[in-house]
């Protein structure tokens, strides 16, 4: 496995002192935020779609370092019903991979309204009222299936190999069954963006989560998550209050090991083994009480001790 970043966690800093620091903290290459709900500080999207030298000067600045470009990342809502931005960039962000040789694009799979003359996207996580269902169908078979169908298609005539969908709230995507529903729709394309964060305050179990994934896992996002029981016996993990109030929050996003400690970091990396996936962990430093440079160092650390870097070389001996 390699281990990386993803360059918003470094989001103050340019380019260069971003790279810079990825080179000093031992980590083998930077994923890269496009837009969506970035704003995508170290890519300029319209300047790099029109410009080959911008990609190629852009693409040296990490020969350079002995650095890889280990995703382009278009995270946001691609079906959002008034915000076409978020679905063009999507689009965009899947072409220019193709232009510099990027085979694997992260994002999410969308979200859209409730119903054609709805405004507001509407994500449904009950089973009743009744309704709930006609919106599920509504967004399914009228929005994600047809917009995936021509996605992946942009995909597969840009080169792009792998399309990986985070398992993330407020999306028609966001657990093990949608994820493996749509790649049925749609084909192997489509994977998973395993990030065991958002898995944690949905109730769910990242290691039984990757076993129940296996091939169709394209990328890992290393996060953490911090369950605040206290608050949780009150307010139950469907917290919406503010994401900078870490004390009133039923969970929070953490620097690695403080959610969850480097024995489960350690579980986790073995699971993956287990599940066949021996690609990236891209470190995803959200944490708002910690300098992000200190908290993306010490997520360095933790996984640098227990992520396995090389493949087996154990034999049964003759006997």
């Amino acid at each position: 496995m390699k281990l990386g970043f993803v360059s918003d966690s470094l989001g103050g800093m340019s380019l260069t002192q971003m790279l810079d620091h990825a080179v000093r903290m031992g980590v083998s290459g930077v994923e890269i935020n496009t837009g969506g709900w970035s704003k995508a500080p170290h890519f300029d999207l319209p300047a790099l779609r029109d410009s080959a030298e911008a990609r190629r000067a852009f693409v040296a600045e990490f020969d350079a370092r002995g650095l890889e470009i280990i995703a382009l990342n278009a995270n946001g809502n691609p079906l959002h019903p008034t915000d076409r931005a978020q679905g063009d960039c999507l689009i965009d962000t899947i072409r220019l991979a193709g232009e510099m040789g990027v085979k694997k694009v992260c994002t999410m799979s969308g979200l859209p309204a409730g119903s054609p003359n709805d405004t507001i996207p509407n994500w449904v996580i009950t089973s009743w009222p009744p309704e709930t269902q006609d919106i599920l169908q509504y967004q399914w078979n009228e929005c994600l299936i047809p917009f995936w169908t021509g996605v992946t298609q942009v995909a597969r005539d840009s080169g792009v190999d792998q399309i990986a969908l985070e398992l993330h709230g407020n999306q028609c995507v966001y657990n093990v069954p949608t994820l493996m529903m749509l790649r049925d729709e749609i084909g192997p394309v489509i994977g998973a963006n395993l990030d065991p964060s958002h898995l944690f305050w949905m109730g769910a179990d990242p290691l039984v989560a990757a076993e129940a994934l296996g091939e169709a896992i394209f990328h890992v996002h290393a996060k953490d998550t911090m369950l605040n029981s206290p608050v949780q016996a009150t307010t139950s993990l469907l917290d919406n209050s503010s994401m900078m109030d870490v004390p009133a929050r039923s969970w929070s996003y953490v620097t690695l090991g403080i959610g969850h400690g480097e024995d489960w970091w350690s579980q986790f990396c073995y699971r993956l083994r287990m599940a066949g996936y021996d690609g990236w962990l891209s470190i995803e430093h959200e944490d708002v009480l910690l300098n992000s440079l200190e908290g993306l160092e010490k997520s360095v650390r933790l996984l640098q001790s227990v992520l396995p870097l090389q493949g087996s070389d154990y034999r049964p001996q003759d006997i």
